[in-house]
């Protein structure tokens, strides 16, 4: 009799209709493995936890170097450069991986280059144009190659321009990234490259004011030869 009762007791449950066999056997499972299912319980319940703490900490941090960057701006704007650079700064120093880190950074690029920093403005976004983040990338390789051809370096400024067009979210940046590129390479002697930037230019873009200027650059380089 017992092992009938037994028997009965460990046969399996036949689902209701709609019932799928997975939660079916779901079912038996946890029934069967109660202290086993109650710690994996217990564990998602304290990760899911985690999780939200963390995330309501990184938007609380965000928050506050969204407020300390527009300080910074302020002072930016009002042209009090070493203000701005120490709030800078300071910024990145504390708030290190949020976004308003990285637009620090570019900002803080900027103050250096209007106190005729050049050098350190160079120093600081080669280091940082790598890692700054998709947002940021094509606006920090666009600056350092701009801040190479202030410095009279139009070679190193091309290479700056074609890595921000390669890392333009939109066509019309990496046409004008390009265009700038090609800018840099003719003073650099480099025509033949100049003439590839262009091309990308004409080929990969509908981009029209930059196409057009392409196209008569083009026709200057090739002599009337044109686009191949």
């Amino acid at each position: 009799m017992a092992t009938s009762v037994q028997a009965a007791r460990g046969a399996a449950r036949t689902p209701p209709p709609g019932e799928s066999p997975a939660l079916t056997w779901l079912i038996q499972w946890i029934k069967g493995h109660r202290q086993m299912a109650g710690a994996i319980a217990a564990v998602i319940v304290i990760g899911g936890g985690l999780a939200w703490w963390n995330a309501l900490s990184r938007s609380r941090v965000e928050a506050a170097a969204s407020e300390r960057l527009e300080q910074a701006r302020l002072a930016f704007e009002s042209h009090n450069y070493p203000l701005a650079a120490s709030e800078l700064s300071r910024l990145v120093e504390n708030f290190s991986g949020t976004r308003a880190a990285a637009q620090a950074n570019l900002l803080l690029a900027q103050v250096h280059l209007y106190q005729g920093q050049g050098p350190q403005a160079i120093d600081l976004l080669k280091r940082v144009a790598p890692a700054v983040g998709r947002d940021y990338a094509a606006q920090a390789y666009g600056l350092l190659g701009a801040t190479y051809e202030n410095a009279g370096h139009p070679a190193d400024a091309a290479a700056a321009y074609e890595e921000a067009a390669r890392r333009a979210q939109y066509a019309f940046l990496k046409a004008q990234y390009l265009s700038d590129a090609g800018r840099a390479r003719l003073a650099a002697g480099d025509t033949a490259t100049a003439l590839s930037d262009y091309r990308s230019i004409v080929s990969g873009t509908d981009s029209t004011p930059t196409v057009t200027e392409a196209k008569v650059r083009i026709g200057e380089l090739t002599k009337g030869a044109g686009v191949p």
